[in-house]
């Protein structure tokens, strides 16, 4: 099998750890997903208007992110087409914002 030539596994050097996405879409999924946990302990916290206010701002993001990053630097944010992945972000969001905001106080 040794032919001479030179062994190429040998000389490769190992893989190392990425610690941060490699496309800035996966960055922009990130920041999301942690501004959803906070808006999640938010309102496990109490505030659930403010909660779920900040969790409604994580979807208009991620739906901006989607509009404006090209297509390769998507990375999780891309699911379906630019403008429906992006209508779904931003419907929802605007959709669970208002929600949160026409839910009147109720007495304890």
């Amino acid at each position: 099998m040794s032919d001479g030539a030179p062994d190429e596994s040998a000389s490769a050097d190992p893989p190392s750890r990425r610690l941060l996405p490699a496309r800035l879409g996966g960055l922009g999924y990130l920041v999301v997903l942690a501004a959803t946990a906070v808006g999640l302990v938010i309102v496990a916290l109490g505030p659930w208007r403010i909660g779920v206010r900040v969790i409604a701002v994580a979807l208009v993001l991620a739906g901006s992110l989607r509009i404006f990053l090209p297509e390769p630097q998507a990375g999780m944010l891309a699911v379906r087409h630019r403008f429906l992945d992006a209508g779904v972000f931003i419907t929802v969001g605007v959709a669970i914002a208002f929600l949160a905001s026409s839910i009147p106080e109720q007495p304890l």
